[in-house]
């Protein structure tokens, strides 16, 4: 699958990106939890995007990112990094604005 991210939008929609799938894994109750701001995301593809970069940090367990809130909920083993993630994020093709 091919990412496709509008850079001077922040939107994958403006670039072809496809967004009717929401594929954000579902938050679970184990390990520390994290709220992030995340600014750029506007549809279940954006949210696919940034909860993939984050789902391949090391001791991450689940993430859940929502486009209408800009929030990003990430359940780990241990407390992560933030600049890991910034830069998951950023690998996305989003910002991290910082926790929420």
């Amino acid at each position: 699958m091919t990412s496709q991210t509008n850079t001077s939008t922040g939107s994958c929609c403006g670039s072809g990106g496809s967004c009717g799938s929401d594929t954000t894994t579902d938050v679970q109750s184990l390990g520390v939890t994290t709220v992030y701001q995340v600014s750029g995301m506007t549809c279940g593809h954006c949210e696919g995007a940034v909860s993939q970069e984050i789902s391949a940090l090391a001791g991450v367990s689940a993430v859940k990112a929502v486009a209408k809130t800009g929030e990003v909920t990430v359940t780990s083993a241990a407390p992560l990094d933030e600049e890991a993630v910034r830069a998951a994020v950023d690998e996305a093709g989003y910002e991290l604005v910082g926790r929420a």
